[in-house]
């Protein structure tokens, strides 16, 4: 009977298929649209200099037109000199609009108006052929192609009315064929008195606008009202048991991260327990609450890797509305590949996490004095200078970074002519360093900004490259002057998706 079926099946199988190609043939012969028109073939002999450049838009200068020379040597040149042209255009640039910036600002009512951020980015433009003109006057007129797919990093940053709105200049691409003269040309060096550029035909210029925000909580006094904290939720992360091995070769490193809901502070996060799958923290944290019905906190316990991404071994979520408020308890929660109750994946044995919890909300006699104290920084260690007091700087951790040699990346600050440098993490993208650095200043450096550049370096023997730069930021002081305490994450600059958490804090005596 089964081999009946069988010699059955594969005969409907074949007539099928035959039946199927034959139609389709039929189908594809009888039902071609008719209104298609057959293209016009010419040999490119035959095309003129007009229709060859609409079939290739992108072919340099130096090719369609006999009459412009190659700049290969000059677009060397550039890109070998870029880093300098880059810094020193953007200084020049800048020096030249502050003055006129500061003259504008009154007659808008703006408080300020402040270059956070000025870079051209790595790309430096190109240039696709030049053609010089023989003139009988004493001049030297020079036609050039340019073409400029920038990446650009230009923040400005605008207050007016306490409100503090950024905004971010990106991906500019440029198309010019500018001509330049120099005249009259005379005998002493420069050998020319004036350069006049004008352009021949309307540029192409596109870019891109990102308002960063106008971040209304910035207003003194707004945030702590919004924001209002009602309890804080005290948790104790215990142990881990039966946790599941993602290693090929020894045991899992895990470590756990904890995130309330609608909180805007990173995760916070315990220590690695190396090769332990029933790994021991008894590590406390504290957390914010502002609203204890609708807020969760969620835990996600990671298996730590040198090299790549961390693996997720597993996450749970406690309801803070399913605390009783003021009584300390101990949750054991099995450990879930995500949080659909529908997903079969979540039956099977992840391991367990034990947490000991405990809600406080605080009482209406303690909110204003919370409110304040929940946001203070520690103060400044006795014999600071009056006046003065001390920058913290917190280098958290990073993303995305990726060198062209090697990524062993670390950090180093450069403040007032003092460097000081994390530990280097070998082999690793995402590294955590968690290192504090401090500066003992005189007085609020407001006016000031801190240079901070991630590198990369290898002891490798015979290493062409030995250390290369994998992207940097710096970063203004005054609003770590003015609200105490920032922590943020900063894109770098150099770097095509690089980013740093940094936290800092002016830590005075009073």
């Amino acid at each position: 009977m089964g081999f009946i079926s069988t010699i059955m099946g594969f005969f409907g199988f074949g007539m099928g298929f035959s039946i199927g190609l034959v139609v389709g043939y039929f189908l594809f012969i009888y039902c071609q649209p008719t209104d298609v028109k057959n293209p016009e073939i010419r040999p490119l002999v035959e095309q003129t200099s007009e229709d060859l450049q609409k079939l290739l838009p992108e072919i340099p200068l130096w090719i369609k037109n006999p009459d412009y020379d190659r700049l290969d040597w000059l677009n060397k040149f550039i890109e070998l000199m870029w880093p300098y042209l880059d810094k020193a255009i953007c200084k020049t640039a800048k020096n030249i609009a502050e003055p006129i910036i500061a003259e504008q600002i009154p007659k808008y009512k703006l408080e300020s108006v402040e270059f956070e951020a000025l870079t051209l980015g790595c790309l430096p433009p190109t240039f696709q052929g030049m053609k010089v003109y023989n003139t009988e006057e004493k001049e030297l007129i020079m036609e050039l192609g340019l073409k400029w797919a920038g990446t650009p990093n230009i923040l400005i940053a605008v207050k007016a009315f306490g409100l503090k709105a950024t905004i971010q200049v990106l991906e500019l691409q440029v198309f010019a064929s500018p001509r330049i003269t120099l005249k009259p040309l005379v005998p002493t060096f420069p050998c020319f008195v004036n350069i006049h550029v004008s352009l021949m035909q309307k540029p192409h210029v596109d870019f891109g606008v990102k308002l960063l925000g106008a971040d209304v909580m910035s207003i003194p006094g707004v945030y702590r009202i919004v924001q209002k904290p009602v309890g804080i939720l005290d948790v104790n992360v215990l142990r881990a048991m039966k946790l599941k091995k993602k290693d090929l070769l020894g045991a899992s490193d895990p470590y756990v991260k904890l995130k309330l809901a609608d909180d805007k502070l990173p995760a916070k996060q315990t220590s690695v327990k190396h090769n332990n799958l029933n790994p021991e923290w008894n590590e406390e944290f504290s957390f914010v609450v502002k609203d204890p019905q609708t807020q969760v906190l969620k835990l996600q316990v990671y298996d730590w890797e040198q090299v790549g991404s961390h693996d997720k071994m597993g996450l749970n979520v406690i309801q803070l509305k399913d605390l009783t408020p003021e009584e300390p308890k101990t949750l054991t929660l099995d450990l879930l590949k995500n949080l659909n109750p529908d997903d079969v994946q979540n039956e099977k044995s992840r391991g367990q996490i034990v947490v000991e919890v405990n809600y406080k909300p605080l009482k209406d006699d303690e909110l204003a004095g919370n409110v304040e104290k929940l946001g203070e920084v520690q103060k400044a260690p006795e014999g600071t200078p009056d006046g003065g007091g001390m920058l913290v700087v917190i280098i958290h951790e990073a993303q995305d970074l990726e060198g062209k040699y090697h990524t062993n990346p670390s950090v180093r600050l450069h403040f007032r002519g003092e460097e000081k440098k994390t530990k280097t993490v070998k082999k690793n993208r995402d590294p955590r360093w968690e290192e504090e650095f401090q500066f003992v200043l005189d007085e609020p450096p407001s006016n000031d900004r801190i240079h901070v550049e991630v590198i990369s370096t290898s002891k490798r023997m015979g290493l062409r490259h030995p250390k290369e730069t994998l992207g940097y930021v710096d970063i203004y002081l005054t609003d770590v002057i003015n609200n105490k305490r920032i922590n943020e994450r900063y894109h770098l600059i150099d770097s095509k998706n690089g980013r740093i958490q940094i936290e800092m804090q002016w830590r005075t005596a009073s």
